[in-house]
């Protein structure tokens, strides 16, 4: 490699889709499920990725494509000790719907020599141009900008309108590296299942384009058949859309519109990268059985065979016999007492066996038994652990739903989602007590008092317990793990007729659950417990509204003290 100062550039060999014949170099490749029309086309292409690990700012030029040769720009790089800052600025792009209906905006791509796409951010027109400005923690790699259906994809498409370039001033040198790489063909995005509605997805003035962008993303998850393999994540995109074109309906602002209808888009891509593993899966299970299937025929097949041999050999076996069965008399006589000696020698060796076979299984039983008891002593005592700990931080109760940890309103800014410094560092404990146990699983439950419209309580619910999560994240829990719900004024555990009772339904709860603490995670139904856990039946009483289908709650009898902790 040749190098000039602080950077090294190297050239990558990129197979991706293209509509440019000037950069194939072999034969375009079909892949994915043919039969539902869902497809990628992989053909090779050439261009160039600089290695930024070291400290230190250059620059690349973002050239045009034959698919867009009017379009240039340039990117700024600059490597930090906390990963490298890109600075992109585009002119002359068309809009992303000349290239067809299904395609509403741009993307820009980072690639690294691996072959790995990773989705940089979006490039939004305005007047003919457009930037962006992100961070990434990869340190070597290609940019290049594709046409895109919405912000959200995980794979770029194979409509690249532009790819960097060395400059004469950018620092650094040149090696080659052949790459894999695989890009989204333009048959994809097209209608499959549903015509494109140019009254729908045409861009214009009026229309927001996150919402255009979300009705694509769903569009294209369907054509994907999210429907058959990830429904629930395909319907939540769906009703996440249909909020946005209520709220769009009713002139709710381009910020409400936005929020929800990126979103939506945001959960479609899911689905849509859900469905294509979930087939891939599926496709590898059905070759497997295949491959049994072909592995038991051959076995069958060879056992006929050798009970056929073993059928022949006897019957050649019983012709002799016959044949000398008169000299051989006396001898068969014989051997028949002595095989009638060894048959009973083994009857006693088989009752011996068979005793001793026995005595082994009672042992077995119960070395599993005591493994057993251990095991439940084990997480007894683990769970046991956990609570203490929590309890030092949050006030935290053990119930048959798991051990919830209760977060009051006063760790919250007033009628607002955002966490006081105080609940970071008790969250922080939190954080730092749940990494530490295996197989956990947390539910974050919030709630508010009745004051206000339900609406706004739900809304500031939910926007509480995505904090509470965010954060807890940040401090290096799981996020897979942990799940949020917005509860309201849903299942109060004080009146709301007075001060303090209102106060200690204002809260968020953390059920915390597992497999390690004694408990399956996720494997517990909707159970009404009383504040010391016990199992009880929903309250009457007028202070306290019916809990929520199918959430976990915990009900609180009306009346009963709430001990909530002075933060």
């Amino acid at each position: 490699m040749t190098k000039f100062g602080k950077y090294s550039a190297l050239a990558v060999s990129l197979a991706l889709t293209s509509v440019s014949p000037a950069f194939c170099q072999q034969g375009p490749a079909i892949t994915g499920d043919q039969n539902s029309g869902y497809h990628m086309r992989v053909v090779s292409r050439s261009t160039e990725a600089v290695d930024y690990r070291h400290k230190g700012s250059t620059k690349v030029n973002l050239r045009g494509t034959d698919l867009a040769p009017e379009v240039k720009g340039e990117a700024k790089v600059e490597g930090t000790a906390g990963g490298v800052k890109i600075d992109a600025n585009v002119e002359h792009l068309r809009p992303a719907n000349s290239f067809g209906l299904a395609y509403l905006t741009y993307v820009l791509w980072a690639i690294t020599p691996q072959g790995a796409p990773r989705n940089l951010g979006e490039l939004i027109i305005k007047d003919g141009k457009s930037s962006v400005r992100t961070t990434t923690d990869l340190q070597a790699f290609a940019l290049i900008v594709t046409a895109e259906p919405d912000f959200a994809v995980a794979q770029p498409s194979d409509l690249i309108v532009a790819q960097n370039e060395i400059r004469r001033d950018t620092k650094g040198g040149v090696e080659p590296v052949n790459v894999t790489f695989q890009l989204i063909s333009r048959e994809t995005y097209n209608a499959q299942v549903q015509p494109i509605d140019s009254s729908v997805y045409e861009v214009s003035n009026k229309t927001p384009l996150d919402l255009l962008e979300a009705r694509n993303a769903v569009r294209i998850a369907k054509d994907a058949g999210a429907d058959k393999y990830a429904p629930s994540e395909l319907q939540k995109a769906q009703d996440l859309l249909n909020r946005a074109e209520d709220y769009y309906r009713r002139k709710r602002g381009s910020g409400p519109i936005g929020t929800v209808a990126r979103e939506a888009a945001q959960t479609a891509e899911e689905a849509r990268v859900m469905t294509i593993k979930r087939e891939e899966e599926e496709r590898a299970e059905l070759e497997r059985k295949a491959a049994a299937d072909r592995e038991a025929q051959a076995q069958a097949q060879a056992q006929a065979q050798q009970a056929a041999a073993a059928q022949a050999q006897a019957q050649a076996e019983q012709s002799a016999a016959q044949a000398a069965q008169a000299q051989q008399a006396q001898q068969q006589a014989e051997q028949a007492r002595q095989q009638a000696e060894l048959a009973q020698q083994q009857a006693a060796q088989q009752a011996q066996q068979a005793e001793l076979a026995r005595q082994q299984a009672d042992q077995q039983r119960q070395q599993a038994e005591q493994a057993r008891q251990q095991a439940e002593n084990d997480k007894a005592q683990m769970r046991a652990r956990m609570l203490q700990q929590l309890n030092q931080v949050l006030q935290t109760r053990d119930t048959a739903r798991g051990l919830i940890v209760n977060m009051p309103d006063v760790l919250f800014d007033t009628g607002k989602a955002d966490l006081k410094t105080s609940a970071r560092e008790r969250l922080a404990k939190v954080a730092g007590i749940l990494i530490a146990y295996p197989d956990i699983h947390v539910e974050i439950d919030g709630y508010t008092d009745s004051t206000g419209s339900l609406e706004f309580n739900e809304r500031l619910s939910q926007q509480r317990a995505e904090s509470v999560r965010s954060y807890l994240g940040s401090q290096g829990v799981n996020s897979s793990t942990i799940t949020t719900q917005g509860f309201g004024p849903s299942n109060p555990i004080a009146s709301n007729e007075t001060a303090s009772g209102r106060q200690q339904n204002r809260r968020v709860e953390l059920v915390v659950s597992g497999s390690s603490i004694g408990q399956a995670a996720g494997q517990n139904g909707p159970v009404n417990v009383n504040s010391q856990g016990d199992s009880m039946a929903p309250t009457n009483a007028p202070s306290q509204a019916p809990p929520s289908p199918g959430s976990n709650q915990t009900t609180v009898p009306a009346g009963q003290p709430t001990t909530v902790p002075q933060q």
